[in-house]
C-alpha cells in the first residue's frame, strides 16, 4: 500500500481540517459517561446483559447518525492498539472490556464506547479550540440515547458512573495543545499549579499516567461535581485562551531574542527527521515539535502544520505495525519510524 494511500484510510478525517487557534491547539474533545439505570454496572455486568445493551444503545443513536458497530473480542491487539492511538478507544476499553464495543462514525468525530469503565462514554472530537460545538454534539447524542433507555441519575448527585470523580455531569472536556514556547522559555512549570487551583488537570498526550511527547498537553477538567456542563467548559476556554496568550507571547521573546538559535533549533530537527534511517519515539516527537514551531512562526514554508498531526500518529507502534502489514521489533519500528517520515515529508514537498 502506498504511503498516501494509508495515510487516507488510516488517518481520521476531521483531523485534515483547522479551526479557531489550530496553530496552538490541536484539537479538542468532550466525554460524557452514562449508565443505564436497569442493568448491573460495568464490572458486575454479566455477558447475556451486555451483549442485549449494546444493541439498545446502537438502535438509539442509528435513526440519526450512520455509525459502524466495532466489537472489541472480535478485534486483533493491534486492531484495538491503533484505534487507542487515534484517540477513538480508550487502553480500558482495549484491555480489559471483555464484552465491549465502539461505535464510530465515517469521519471518527464522533466515538461511543460501550461497557467500558461505565456503559457509555460518548465522544467528540474537533480540530482547534471548539468545545462548545463538540458539547453540542455530545448532548444531541445523549438525548438521542435518552430517548430509548432510562439513565442511572439522583436528583441530587445527578449521573450515577463507576468512578466517583465522575459523578455529577459525567463530563470530560479537554484540548490537545502544543507549548513550546512555554516549555522552552521554563514558563509552564509555573502555569500548571495555577491551572491545577482551578480544578483543571494538565496531563500527556494519552491521558492519565501518559508522557507529554513532543510538548504537546491535555488540559481537562478535574471536577464533574457542582458545575453545569456549559460552565466547565466556559471556564475550560477561558484557561485555554489564557495559555494560548501565554504561548504566543514566549514564541514572540523567543524569535526576538534567540532567533539564530531557534532558527538552528528547528532545521537541525528538520534534518534530523529528513535524513534518519533510525529514529525512536521520544526523539521524533520532540523534532516534529520543533518543525512543527518553525512552521507557525514562518521560518518553514513548504509543509503544512497538519503533518504534525498526522505524523504524531502514524509513527506510534500500533501504526507502525500495521504500515508493515506485521508485528515489529522496536528496532525495526525506529527503522520503519525513520522511512515513513522521510516519505511522508517527501510527499508534502512534492505536493
Amino acid at each position: 500500500m502506498s504511503l498516501e494511500r494509508f495515510i487516507n484510510q488510516a488517518v481520521s478525517s476531521w483531523m485534515s481540517n483547522e479551526g479557531p487557534h489550530s496553530d496552538i491547539v490541536l484539537s479538542s474533545r468532550v466525554r460524557l459517561a452514562r449508565n443505564l439505570a436497569d442493568y448491573h454496572f460495568p464490572l458486575f455486568l454479566k455477558a447475556n446483559e451486555a451483549k442485549d445493551m449494546t444493541v439498545q444503545i446502537s438502535e438509539g443513536v442509528q435513526d440519526g447518525y450512520q455509525l459502524e458497530r466495532l466489537e472489541m473480542e472480535q478485534l486483533s491487539p493491534l486492531q484495538k492498539r491503533v484505534l487507542v492511538e487515534k484517540h477513538l478507544i480508550s487502553p480500558y476499553l482495549a484491555d480489559n472490556a471483555a464484552y465491549g464495543a465502539v461505535l464510530l462514525s465515517e469521519s471518527e468525530d464522533i466515538s461511543i464506547m460501550i461497557n467500558e469503565e461505565d456503559h457509555i462514554r460518548i465522544q467528540c472530537l474537533a480540530p482547534g479550540l471548539q468545545l462548545k460545538e463538540v458539547l453540542e454534539k455530545a448532548n444531541e447524542l445523549d438525548d438521542a440515547i435518552e430517548g430509548k433507555v432510562k439513565y442511572a441519575f439522583d436528583e441530587q448527585r445527578g449521573y450515577l458512573t463507576s468512578c466517583p470523580t465522575n459523578v455529577g455531569t459525567g463530563l470530560r472536556a479537554s484540548v490537545m495543545i502544543h507549548l513550546p514556547g512555554l516549555v522552552l522559555t521554563q514558563q509552564l512549570s509555573r502555569i500548571i499549579p495555577a491551572i491545577s487551583q482551578l480544578g483543571f488537570v494538565v496531563r500527556g498526550i494519552y491521558g492519565e499516567g501518559s508522557e507529554a511527547l513532543g510538548n504537546i498537553f491535555q488540559i481537562s477538567n478535574q471536577l464533574t461535581l457542582g458545575k453545569s456542563e456549559a460552565d466547565i467548559v466556559d471556564d475550560l476556554i477561558s484557561i485555554v485562551h489564557q495559555i494560548i496568550a501565554h504561548e504566543k507571547s514566549a514564541r514572540e521573546v523567543l524569535a526576538n531574542t534567540s532567533s539564530i538559535r531557534l532558527e538552528d533549533k528547528v532545521f537541525r530537527s528538520y534534518g534530523v527527521l529528513t535524513n534518519s534511517r533510525i529514529i525512536e519515539t521520544k526523539e521524533a516527537a520532540q523534532c516534529l515539535s520543533d518543525v512543527r514551531l518553525g512552521i507557525d512562526i514562518g521560518y518553514i514554508r513548504n509543509i503544512s502544520r497538519s503533518i504534525l498531526n498526522e505524523l504524531m500518529i502514524l509513527t506510534q507502534p500500533g501504526f507502525l505495525q500495521q504500515y508493515a502489514g506485521g508485528p515489529l521489533h522496536p528496532e525495526e519500528r525506529d527503522i520503519r519510524r525513520a522511512a515513513l517520515i522521510r516519505e511522508r515529508l517527501q510527499l508534502e514537498e512534492n505536493c
